[in-house]
C-alpha cells in the first residue's frame, strides 16, 4: 500500500483573492505528514495563528496524487534526473 504523504506550506499572498504567493523564497514549509487529520492538524494550526493576517494563506497539498507507482516512469525519470 502506498503512503498517502501531505504537504502543509503557506506565506504571504499578492491578494487574499489569489492564489499567488509574494515572495516564493518565503513559503514557510510547515511540515510532510503522512495522513490527512495529521495534516489538517497542522494546517489548522498555522491557520489559526495568522487569522488576523488576511494575506497569509495556508494549503496542504496531496503529496501522493503527484506520483502514480503504477504508471510508467515519465521523460525526467527515463533519464535519471
Amino acid at each position: 500500500m502506498a503512503q498517502r504523504l501531505h504537504l502543509v506550506f503557506g506565506g504571504e499572498l499578492v491578494s487574499p483573492g489569489k492564489n499567488v504567493f509574494k515572495d516564493v523564497s518565503k513559503i514557510h514549509v510547515v511540515g510532510i505528514y503522512p495522513d490527512y487529520a495529521s495534516a489538517h492538524s497542522a494546517w489548522k494550526a498555522e491557520a489559526q495563528r495568522t487569522v488576523d493576517d488576511a494575506h497569509t494563506r495556508y494549503f496542504i497539498a496531496h503529496l501522493h496524487r503527484l506520483r502514480d507507482e503504477e504508471a510508467p516512469a515519465g521523460a525526467t525519470e527515463e533519464l535519471g534526473v
